[in-house]
């Protein structure tokens, strides 16, 4: 076999093989023992009809478009290698000319990954946010504390902002009464914005038995999107009673003795909150400016099918489970198509670039993923994902996706090698000393080009 590389653009590539026909011999004879277990011709024992007569009955032709079939693969995958191609995805096959008994040629183009240069990253500066915790900050996390503590007792009054109502629902499209559209027994904090729009205005001044009723927009059910004639009956109304910031609720709402000790430990949770979006926004702000730095042209294919995949996602899994379809949360979000098609590619774009460049560097760094990296990260994608370490690690291991976790963690650790590498200062001028994290680095790098990840590992 011979075979030849012409270079399309830097991330297309076609390859020209001659295959002679003695190297097809392989294949030629699964053809005739395939056909043989497939077809049937009297006078002759199933699987034991001569080559002769196979030629004869169906064609000569049949048995070598089987024969070419099988033996593309192989030929296309020893052309790749000979080579040295990084490919992604299928390639696009064209036989130029098949003689019976003399050659066998073809053409491949394929995608490659582009020949990336990457430079000194080591002066790479970016700023973060400054880590304050303010007094009202500590507050606000007690007074949250102290929400999720109320009491509610019924009173007999008309309901106002803040009191929990029991009421029942009846929603009504174009007069008729959804079947899904009826609700007894539902407790609402007025005030909460969680049921639908226009409630709170409905039931405002309403005492227990009284009743309303107001047009609203349905976010989920049969007529999600629809407007509904919704009849809303107050049965009960309950006031919510905060208990008092003291030492009894310290020792009521957590494991410590005093008021102080419980605001201390809040600002304690705060600073470490703000530590870790300090540290994302750093790696975040990095991996910009890395990108900033090398040039990686992004083959057209694989970016209309990121395009595609990430489109698809939204519309048919996000928004679905919502109850939206794509142009209403267009509108919701005050986005043209136009908008939204423009930054979807440029995120689908960058997605793809960052997988590039980093694993370049995990090339250029000799960076290697261990048992235990790998371990850990696992464990963390499977509560991210609400399934048990078990569940997870066997659907990664059962749908082949082992390499696309092992690339999730030596990206991860690619990127720390430049956060660490770069100056990262908060805005008050104090120069941020990030741990190395690679677990932290690896969230960042998968919420980037999580999508383009199956894509370029194919």
């Amino acid at each position: 076999m011979k075979s030849a590389v012409e270079t399309l653009n830097p991330t297309r590539v076609r390859l020209t093989v001659e295959v002679p026909f003695e190297e097809l011999k392989d294949s030629l004879d699964a053809a005739y023992k395939k056909i043989n277990q497939q077809v049937t011709v009297k006078g002759f024992r199933k699987g034991k009809i001569p080559a002769r007569v196979i030629d004869q009955r169906f064609g000569r032709g049949a048995v070598l478009e089987e024969a070419v079939n099988d033996a593309l693969p192989k030929f296309y995958t020893e052309a790749v290698n000979e080579a040295e191609l990084n490919v992604l995805g299928q390639p696009e096959v064209d036989i130029t000319e098949l003689k019976d008994n003399e050659t066998l040629n073809f053409t491949a183009e394929v995608d490659i990954r582009p020949a990336i240069e990457i430079p000194d990253y080591s002066g790479i500066e970016v700023e973060v946010d400054a880590i304050e915790v303010s007094d009202e900050d500590v507050d606000k996390a007690v007074e949250e504390l102290r929400e999720r503590f109320a009491s509610t007792s019924p009173v007999e009054r008309a309901a106002e902002d803040g009191d929990v109502v029991t009421i029942d629902l009846e929603a009504k499209v174009e007069g008729e009464v959804l079947e899904d559209g009826v609700a007894s027994g539902v407790s609402y904090t007025i005030g909460s914005g969680e049921l639908l729009e226009g409630i709170d205005d409905a039931v405002k001044g309403l005492e227990a038995g009284g009743e309303a009723t107001f047009t609203s927009e349905l976010k989920g059910g049969s007529a999600a999107g629809k407007e509904s004639e919704v009849t809303v009956k107050v049965t009960q109304v309950a006031a919510r009673e905060l208990p008092s910031l003291d030492d009894d609720f310290a020792q009521l709402a957590s494991e410590f003795d005093t008021l102080d000790e419980l605001k201390a430990d809040s600002r304690k949770r705060l600073e470490n909150m703000k530590q870790y979006d300090q540290a994302t926004q750093a790696q975040e702000r990095v991996l910009e400016k890395l990108l900033e730095l090398v040039e990686v042209p992004v083959p057209e294919k694989l970016l209309a099918d990121e395009i595609q995949t990430r489109t698809h996602n939204l519309e048919h899994h996000q928004l679905g489970q919502m109850g939206l379809d794509l142009d209403k949360y267009l509108e919701i979000q005050g986005k043209s198509r136009e908008e939204f098609d423009a930054e979807t590619k440029e995120q689908a774009e960058k997605g793809i670039k960052t997988q590039f460049v980093l694993d370049e560097l995990v090339n250029k760094e000799k960076l290697n993923v261990n048992q235990e990296e790998l371990t850990e990260h696992l464990m963390r994608r499977a509560q991210s994902s609400g399934m048990s370490p078990d569940q997870f690690a066997q659907a990664v291991v059962e749908g082949g996706q082992v390499p696309m976790l092992v690339g999730e963690v030596a990206r991860g650790k690619a990127l720390a090698v430049v956060v660490e590498a770069a100056t990262v200062k908060d805005t008050n001028g104090e120069v941020v000393d990030l741990e190395d994290d690679e677990d932290e680095t690896a969230e960042t790098v998968e919420a980037t080009s999580d999508a383009a990840e199956e894509k370029t590992e194919a």
